[in-house]
């Protein structure tokens, strides 16, 4: 990760902070899922409904946000998004050792945190635009998409480790912590920001909608927005399908299942580090359609996993196959998606998809689960994949990305 150009001092530190709240968040992935199951002996209707209200809410709870971060500077946003998630996750291990903690209290957590992650994700959206020189925000998107993929890697089998060791919040505490890191982090970026001008005393109801107008109206985001959210939420609803599928039905281990999705995640990383070389080479264009074909392609092979070695390679195939193909998707997305947003619209932009890509998420997950349930998991994960397989027809056109390419917004 550490080739290509030098983005200077204030990158750094932004990445450094990116680094070590994404490492937590890795470190603790489905903690509060596992709490709920071994500390409040929940079903799997409870662990369902934490999964998929949770961020729900927190999409919606954002949507004022958006808006409201605009007109304002970025990083004093994204330090008060860091703290309150350092302060609301601790609150779990100190309810769980007064022996006071609920299901209740981890959905209000899940909440919060989901809109606190969508505001986070915006602001830091508008401050790399101003941070970086458009010609090497790719590199810099580049950057942040390989470490998340390192640290899907490394992060939740330490995480187990972590529960075995110390018990079911241990690593709670430990994301907690990454977020406070990821505040001082911020905060040694420096003022970099003009201060902002007087921000409205009050928000007017139709700036809600400002940043999905924009998507809306704008004849590359238009598809590229249809077409991520769609295809991102069918390939994480058929996460809880195959788990089942694996664990229960073919009676894999569950150190079998964690590392059929570790080690794919090395897929994401080479990916991601490719994506500008692929760029330089090809073009904008063919790599968003390219990267965007490719990924919908793999997903149908999993209804096929077997028992036994060749069921566990099958799905480490896949899997790499369709992380690497996201790996460079998703840094050339997020690059045309700044130069697209016109700067006095980005964190309304950012926010505006973010929050649509999480609540359809947890929708079509809460809807595959009650299919997996009617149908098998091994049906649902089929469909899932089938479905994905239209996906590219949501692309935008080869055409219309060469002349955004050309003539880009912001």
């Amino acid at each position: 990760m550490a080739g290509g150009p030098s983005l200077g001092r204030q990158f750094r530190w932004l990445w450094g902070a990116y680094a070590v709240s994404t490492a937590g968040t890795w470190l603790a992935f489905d903690a509060f899922a596992l709490i709920a199951v071994l500390a409040l002996d929940a079903g799997p209707a409870q662990v369902s409904l934490l999964a998929a209200v949770g961020p729900a809410v927190g999409a919606l709870v954002s949507l004022p946000l958006g808006p409201w971060v605009e007109v304002r500077r970025k990083r004093p946003v994204m330090v008060a998004a860091d703290l309150v998630r350092c302060a609301v996750l601790l609150s779990v291990p100190v309810a769980f050792v007064l022996g006071r903690l609920g299901s209740g209290q981890l959905l209000l957590v899940s909440v919060v945190v989901a809109a606190a992650d969508i505001t986070f994700g915006a602001a830091a959206g508008a401050l790399l635009k101003s941070l970086v020189p458009r010609e090497h925000l790719l590199v810099a998107n580049g950057r942040f998409e390989a470490t998340n993929w390192t640290a899907s890697m490394v992060g939740p089998p330490l995480g187990g480790v972590a529960i075995g060791l110390f018990g079911p919040v241990a690593t709670v505490v430990a994301d907690a912590v990454s977020y406070l890191l990821s505040a001082l982090g911020i905060r040694a970026i420096g003022a970099v920001e003009a201060p902002c001008a007087q921000p409205p005393s009050r928000l007017r109801a139709g700036e809600l909608l400002d940043g999905w107008r924009h998507i809306l109206a704008d004849p590359v985001l238009r598809p590229l927005f249809r077409n991520t959210v769609l295809a991102n939420s069918l390939i994480m609803a058929a996460s809880p399908p195959l788990l089942v599928l694996m664990v229960d039905d073919l009676h894999f281990a569950p150190w079998q299942y964690a590392l059929a999705f570790a080690v794919p995640c090395t897929g994401g990383l080479l990916g991601s580090r490719a994506a500008p070389r692929l760029v330089a080479r090809y073009g904008r264009a063919r790599v968003l359609r390219g990267a965007g074909t490719l990924r919908a392609c793999w997903s149908p092979a999993l209804a096929c996993t077997g028992p036994g070695t060749a069921g566990l390679v099958l799905v480490m195939v896949t899997e790499f196959a369709l992380i690497a193909c996201c790996g460079v998707f998703n840094p050339v997305l997020a690059t045309c998606r700044l130069e697209r947003a016109p700067a006095d619209r980005v964190t309304r932009t950012l926010a505006a998809w973010s929050a649509t890509g999480k609540a359809t998420t947890a929708a079509t997950t809460a809807l595959w689960g009650v299919l997996a349930g009617l149908t098998g998991p091994r049906a649902a994960i089929a469909l899932a994949g089938g479905l994905l397989l239209a996906t590219p027809l949501l692309l935008p056109r080869k055409a219309v990305l060469a002349e955004s390419a050309a003539q880009p917004v912001g």
